[in-house]
């Protein structure tokens, strides 16, 4: 399968694939590559639809059909957490200092580490459709993608990161109904997940609702000050209002 290579930026006002496929970066609040562990390289063995039913079936704690890890991609920044319970207290700790970071380097690394926690699904099972999911984003397939996230969806329901990784998914369809429906099921789960509502500023522009969008992207901005697509978006749609005032 080739691999394709993703240019990340965010344009606004563009209507080509391409576009949308920078554009769904916005959406991802960690990094996809943050999933990608070293056994899933270029040849890696990525599930086919008959893998599906199989996994759905494999009890937790066990392996799936390909030996799954542990989930150890994400970072050693998940060694200190154990519990549930800690990993609130700690998630709500970190959302603290990321809305008071001095600096783009402070609030990176804190929201970093909110998107180590964000990716932690509880299910070994879920983690691996998650770092499946991440390759066939990365190799633009996006039937796989969605077939993947649409067992998350359903295996861990509560599970925020799977919702917003298939907004994402439908976003890069076109199919905006369906992912503003998984990105509002994202804000009912993760009220300050930004790369949610960065997506959802982005799909209110897209449809002319530039008033909602400038709501949305300040709201975003507020819980990560360092986000800088949201800056960019707030000063564009604010001299634009301005501009409409004259």
């Amino acid at each position: 399968m080739r691999l394709f290579v993703f240019i990340l930026f965010v344009s606004f006002g563009l209507t080509s694939a391409a576009a949308r496929s920078a554009e769904h970066l916005s959406f991802v609040s960690a990094p996809l590559q943050t999933q990608t562990v070293p056994e899933l390289g270029p040849e890696a063995d990525i599930p086919s639809l008959d893998d599906l039913d199989t996994l759905l079936d494999t009890p937790e704690g066990e392996e799936g059909p390909d030996g799954a890890d542990d989930g150890s991609g994400v970072t050693a920044l998940e060694d200190d957490l154990t519990g549930e319970g800690a990993e609130t207290d700690r998630l709500d700790g970190l959302f603290a200092e990321l809305a008071v970071a001095e600096g783009k380097t402070q609030a990176r690394i804190r929201a970093h580490r909110i998107q180590v926690l964000w990716l932690k699904s509880g299910s070994d099972t879920v983690d691996l459709l998650m770092r499946r999911a991440a390759i066939a984003l990365q190799q633009e397939d996006l039937i796989l993608a969605q077939d993947l996230l649409d067992v998350v969806v359903t295996l861990a329901p509560e599970f925020a990161e799977g919702w917003n990784r298939r907004a994402t998914v439908f976003y890069m369809k076109s199919d905006f109904s369906k992912s503003l429906a998984d990105i509002e099921r994202t804000l009912a789960l993760e009220p300050r997940h930004w790369g949610a509502l960065s997506g959802l500023g982005i799909i209110q522009r897209r449809l002319g609702q530039d008033k909602r969008a400038l709501e949305t992207f300040r709201r975003a901005l507020s819980i990560h000050p360092g986000l800088e697509n949201a800056s960019e978006a707030i000063e564009t749609l604010e001299k634009d209002a301005a501009g409409e005032a004259i």
